[in-house]
């Protein structure tokens, strides 16, 4: 099988889709992982794939339990690589054409509860803590644009940061006081450690020994959170929180769109049926 050819799809990913890494990294593993397979079929040549193949790898996806999420990313990634692969004439034939796609079980996203964000931010937190959490519930940050952001993504004065969110989407996010307080406190400290350690990095998050936290760092901090309050969350969690919660308490849907770097509104309106689900239990909870 041709790696060079997939090399520069992915090549042709970064530089004319400006995809994340994280997003390459997986198009990268998906892809691999799918021409592997056909190896064992003994396919050399990518203008041999044929549906049936295709079809058999899907099945061997089910048979290992992949979720139906990953399965659909899986079969998103062959449709594009197919669909490049014919325009630049690496294929004659694109077998993704009519390929069916399963179906995702309509599921909605956890979210906490006022009271439960409260519990954990009125902990005795350090202040890189404080500023993980304001930043990940007080703006709906991603764990990635989190650990990615810079001191200078910062605008105390002016009262937003700037991220970089999936696509490389740039966009401004209000900060709000409790926020603009936990970094005000936090970023002497960041100042003292990289003084400490003689650090260069441009990187907001630095902990007491001087290492810049990861988004695995910042998963265990907040699932270490979780248990505290008896619940398993992530980082997401506190972003649909965040988002769940202004719905709540009367914010416009593309305000709310805005503020998570949604590019399609719909992806948005998915928070509006928790706000009407969370309603019903109140009401039947005060009325039984």
């Amino acid at each position: 099988m041709n790696l060079q050819i997939l090399s520069e799809y992915l090549e042709f990913l970064e530089i004319e889709k400006g995809l994340s890494k994280n997003t390459m990294e997986a198009y990268r593993r998906d892809l691999s992982s799918f021409l592997e397979y056909c190896s064992t079929r003994a396919i050399d040549f990518l203008e041999q794939i044929q549906r049936t193949d295709i079809n058999a790898y899907i099945l061997k996806l089910h048979d290992e339990k992949y979720t139906t999420t990953s399965v659909l990313r899986k079969i998103a990634s062959l449709r594009g690589f197919f669909k490049w692969l014919c325009a630049n004439d690496f294929c004659k034939n694109n077998p993704t054409l009519t390929l069916e796609q399963p179906k995702l079980p309509k599921r909605l996203p956890k979210v906490m509860t006022v009271q439960e964000i409260e519990t954990i931010l009125n902990q005795d937190l350090s202040k890189i803590q404080s500023v993980i959490l304001e930043l990940l519930y007080g703006c709906g940050l991603r764990v990635s644009e989190l650990s990615g952001l810079k001191v200078s993504d910062i605008n105390i004065n002016g009262r937003y940061l700037e991220c970089t969110g999936k696509g490389s989407k740039e966009r401004l996010v209000p900060l709000g006081k409790k926020a603009i307080l936990a970094l005000k406190k936090y970023l002497p400290e960041r100042d003292y450690t990289m003084q400490k350690y003689n650090i260069a990095s441009k990187n907001l998050l630095i902990n007491e020994e001087g290492r810049v936290l990861t988004r695995q760092d910042i998963y265990s901090f907040i699932r270490a959170q979780g248990e505290k309050i008896h619940k398993h969350i992530s980082p997401h969690t506190l972003r649909h929180s965040f988002a769940t919660h202004l719905l709540e308490n009367g914010a416009d849907l593309r305000v709310v769109q805005e503020l998570l770097g949604h590019s399609d509104v719909s992806t948005t309106q998915l928070y509006t049926h928790i706000s009407k689900k969370r309603l019903k239990e109140v009401y039947f909870a005060i009325n039984s």
